[in-house]
């Protein structure tokens, strides 16, 4: 940091298991790639080339080196994973895989209906080749799940391997675990923290008030996820007090003045 002050709440130190930042790139240049880690690298955790753009994303495999070259994991968009699986291509997404070096997974059914049984045997498939986040909730904005289902799908898929469950918002923030307007749902997410440990919940959060529901609900390292690259360092300054919204968050009523 660039300046001592007290009560400062403690961020976990790199690599971290808890307090994990995941940036989701959306269609960066390698160039753009580069100057955005060159401000915001030391607090990000883990990025995720968004949906499918992998797909269409030129020089791919130079734009993956560039993270890796700042030791930060890159993992391919679930609904990529749901293409493979749906024109069953399972094992051809395993070989892209391994010819990309990738070794973070997201198995997610967003999109497609897999039965959770099968999801859960992909997810101790995949387990074998990497990391594995598993994504629950719907795209489908008519589609609600109850709370109970939400425990009930995140416990089988950690059980069966996944180091993170996602909580499912889309890059908008507006299904899963968010009403249409963006609101939490913060009588289903107070439900899911009642079984589910808040460390192996991945929040894709990526409006500022939603982020900042989280920070004040479960503290400065809760795990955040569908960032923007550009919002990187303006949430990190949120999680440990700096900006408006949580300026007083973090200190005694002392000091608070």
């Amino acid at each position: 940091m660039n300046f001592k002050l007290t009560q400062m709440p403690e961020r976990l130190a790199k690599p971290r298991q808890s307090g994990i930042t995941m940036v989701m790139d959306k269609g960066l240049s390698i160039e753009e790639a580069k100057n955005f880690l060159s401000v915001a690298h030391p607090h990000v955790d883990i990025v995720k080339l968004g949906f499918g753009t992998s797909f269409v994303t030129p020089k791919l495999r130079e734009k993956i080196e560039v993270y890796k070259s700042y030791g930060l994991p890159v993992y391919f968009g679930g609904t990529l994973f749901e293409a493979f699986l749906i024109r069953n291509q399972f094992e051809d997404y395993i070989a892209i895989l391994k010819d990309f070096g990738i070794d973070h997974v997201e198995v997610s059914d967003g999109s497609i209906t897999i039965p959770h049984a099968e999801k859960c045997g992909y997810i101790e498939k995949l387990t074998k080749h990497g990391t594995v986040l598993s994504e629950v909730g719907s795209k489908d904005a008519a589609h609600i799940i109850p709370p109970y289902k939400w425990i009930e799908l995140m416990s089988a898929e950690l059980s069966a391997g996944a180091s993170y469950v996602i909580a499912e918002a889309r890059e908008a923030g507006n299904v899963g675990i968010y009403r249409g307007s963006g609101e939490v749902r913060e009588g289903l997410v107070q439900e899911i923290l009642t079984q589910i440990p808040a460390e192996k919940i991945l929040w894709e959060a990526p409006q500022k008030a939603q982020q900042l529901y989280f920070i004040e609900l479960i503290g400065s390292n809760v795990n955040l996820g569908n960032i923007a690259p550009t919002e990187v360092i303006a949430m990190e300054a949120m999680r440990v007090g700096l900006r408006g919204d949580t300026f007083h968050l973090f200190l005694n009523n002392t000091a608070a003045r």
